[in-house]
């Protein structure tokens, strides 16, 4: 039930930073930090998504073996979440450029990154730890000191460092911008696999998984400052560090709630988490196709006689009866909201839409 409520957690809390209305009163962890500007909460949303899928394959990897279902049926199990994923991504980015677009976004990242980690989840732990590691040193070692030409090496700003030259010398002509960042974030899927081999782990006592979780998410919350003192925390180009920081961070909440629901069974107040986490995948998609192609393209005709997109209309009304700051805020949380009760109308009545 942690888990479930850890992905709620993170569905709610993307939400609240793609659709807030705050104004000028919106909190700094609100918006993603700039370049190498360190890391905000908006910034650990994404890599705890692709943190909470590696966790996840060891439980379905289990249920699988449970089934009865051969390597063959399992892989393509494994190949067809993926498909879906990037399919899904691709409707979304195309709903956002109004035309058909092919490119690696949010969920073609975390298709990609799930089916590598899929994949070498039939290594042992260590293992995969070790590759994880690999990943992560090679990755740093491109950034520190492969050439950019005209440059030359370890140089690392918005316009010049090797991963944007790549891209656009190569790889964007082919809608592959953004193909390197599949191995610092098939990395994240891996520790994740991990952590959630420890949950799984029948022989040790649930309050010692707590204890573990805990000291192992410190240890790479320090890994990934001290890494961040020689490449700094970059959400762009997935730097180690970020990587690293992040996982740390997901690890500690997920160990926190893991005592809390799990381990002393104060389940009731996560409800409400649990309830958005169990159809992640819905509500991940869905808003945003709501927002673009309804609340974005339907028209409302204003008292002056001009015409408005329903979104600003209803935010208008809002900030004109309650004022900018007050009006953002309600319009913000009724509209977090209207999609809990959605998927509390799914949840009662057992309807879980999984990739």
């Amino acid at each position: 039930m942690s888990l479930d409520a850890f992905r709620g957690f993170a569905i709610l809390g993307m939400l609240l930073v793609n659709d807030k209305a705050f104004g000028p009163a919106t909190p700094s962890h609100l918006t993603h930090a700039g370049w190498s500007g360190g890391i905000h909460f908006a910034d650990m949303i994404f890599p705890w998504f692709l943190f909470i899928v590696g966790v996840t394959i060891p439980l379905v990897a289990a249920s699988r073996r449970e089934r009865g279902l051969g390597p063959m049926r399992h892989f393509l199990g494994l190949l067809r979440r993926a498909v879906i994923l990037i399919l899904l991504g691709c409707l979304v980015n195309s709903s956002y450029a109004r035309r058909p677009l092919f490119d690696l976004g949010v969920l073609q990242t975390i298709g990609l990154a799930y089916l590598v980690g899929a994949v070498l989840y039939g290594a042992p732990p260590k293992a995969r730890l070790g590759i994880a590691a690999a990943l992560l040193v090679g990755y740093w070692a491109v950034i520190r000191f492969v050439p950019v030409p005209g440059f030359g090496s370890g140089v690392f700003t918005r316009s010049q460092n090797v991963i944007s030259y790549l891209n656009g010398a190569y790889l964007n002509h082919y809608s592959l911008g953004g193909i390197m960042n599949i191995a610092p974030t098939a990395a994240l899927v891996l520790i994740g696999t991990a952590v959630g081999d420890l949950l799984r782990h029948g022989a040790a006592a649930p309050a010692r998984k707590a204890m573990l979780l805990t000291a192992g998410g410190i240890c790479l919350v320090l890994v990934g400052w001290l890494w961040n003192l020689d490449l700094q925390f970059n959400k762009s180009l997935w730097t180690p560090s970020y990587i690293v920081f992040a996982a740390g961070w997901g690890t500690l909440a997920l160990a926190v709630l893991y005592l809390l629901i799990d381990v002393k069974g104060w389940r009731a107040w996560a409800f409400p988490l649990v309830v958005a986490g169990m159809n992640a995948i819905f509500i991940f998609v869905v808003p945003i196709l709501v927002k673009l192609h309804i609340l974005r393209e339907w028209t409302w005709r204003m008292p002056d006689g001009s015409s408005s997109n329903l979104e600003q209309a209803l935010q208008n009304a809002l900030f004109l009866h309650l004022g900018r700051v007050p009006g953002g805020f309600v319009y913000t949380f009724a509209y977090i909201l209207i999609w809990w009760l959605v998927l509390l109308w799914m949840y009662r009545r057992g309807i879980f839409l999984r990739v």
